[in-house]
């Protein structure tokens, strides 16, 4: 990976600031409203983490539910730049790396979701994750930084466009590969890429 890297704020990620967390001062309808955005970012919350439930999974079907058709990725990695600029691409992608041979982890925290209009929003959000590739006795672990953009059609939102950068990568070989007494991914998975 090279060492230039970007600088990561809302800047340079494309965050602007949404509509502000205040009370309106109208009547009835303006607190509809505010309550309907409050709504919009928990159900923002939740789409986030059914993404990362269905990645950990391989829940593919549930997953691309959850993503725009017109999907756009660009994920960077310490030895890897992952780029995709549609759903079923990235879904194919997804299916083979959390394969049967698969272990992974991913945590997302601390969202910071900005509403930008009722049908557009836009989020951070701090990952941590684990990934044993056990077929080639390989172990990923890190942090890093998504940041989303998303839309809502037909009443439900989607997650239209999704980037991270890592802020730190240990990757290791094994010396053994993991023998776990539970493996979920060993029954649900996919077959391996390679």
């Amino acid at each position: 990976m090279s060492d230039e890297r970007q600088l990561l704020n809302k800047d340079t990620m494309g965050i602007a600031d949404g509509i502000p967390l205040e009370a309106s001062t109208g009547g009835v309808e303006e607190l509809r409203k505010d309550i309907q955005r409050l709504m919009d970012m928990e159900a923002i919350r939740q789409l986030k983490h059914a993404y990362f439930r269905c990645i950990d999974t391989a829940n593919l079907a549930e997953l691309a539910t959850l993503l725009h058709r017109d999907l756009v990725v660009d994920f960077k990695g310490g030895n890897y730049h992952w780029q995709f600029d549609n759903r079923d691409a990235y879904i194919e992608s997804i299916g083979g790396a959390f394969s049967k041979q698969a272990i992974t982890q991913h945590h997302g925290h601390h969202p910071e979701i900005q509403m930008l209009s009722e049908t557009e929003a836009t989020g951070i959000w701090y990952l941590e994750d684990k990934f044993w590739v056990m077929n080639l006795g390989f172990y990923t672990t890190g942090t890093l930084l998504y940041w989303d953009r998303y839309v809502k059609e037909d009443g439900r939102w989607q997650i239209r466009e999704t980037r991270y950068e890592r802020l730190y990568e240990f990757a290791e070989q094994l010396d053994e590969p993991p023998a776990p007494s539970s493996h979920y991914l060993g029954t649900h998975g996919g077959e391996p890429q390679y």
